[in-house]
């Protein structure tokens, strides 16, 4: 079977979503850590704000780090392969 090629349009969509993955997370992260910051300055009870910080800020970091790992992944494995990645193997 032959090998078809894939579009650069489709291969920079995916670029595109990973970075908007990242852009989000640290966005995400960047506002928590602001709302931190103005509860101690107001010197508000930070209890439900660390708290959340403390799950969600890794959460979202390992969330965009492995979907990052997968892509990486699969990009490396279809370049070494030489083909794509969900097409048969003639047996």
């Amino acid at each position: 079977m032959a090998r078809q090629a894939e579009p650069k349009w489709i291969f920079a969509l995916q670029v595109a979503s990973v970075c908007a993955i990242w852009v989000f997370v640290l966005g995400i992260s960047a506002w928590i850590v602001h709302l931190l910051r103005l509860s101690h300055r107001l010197h508000d009870v930070p209890s439900a704000s660390v708290g959340i910080s403390i799950v969600a800020i890794p959460v979202f970091l390992t969330g965009a780090s492995v979907l990052t790992y997968v892509f990486v992944g699969l990009q490396r494995g279809r370049q070494a392969a030489g083909k794509p990645i969900l097409e048969p193997e003639e047996g």
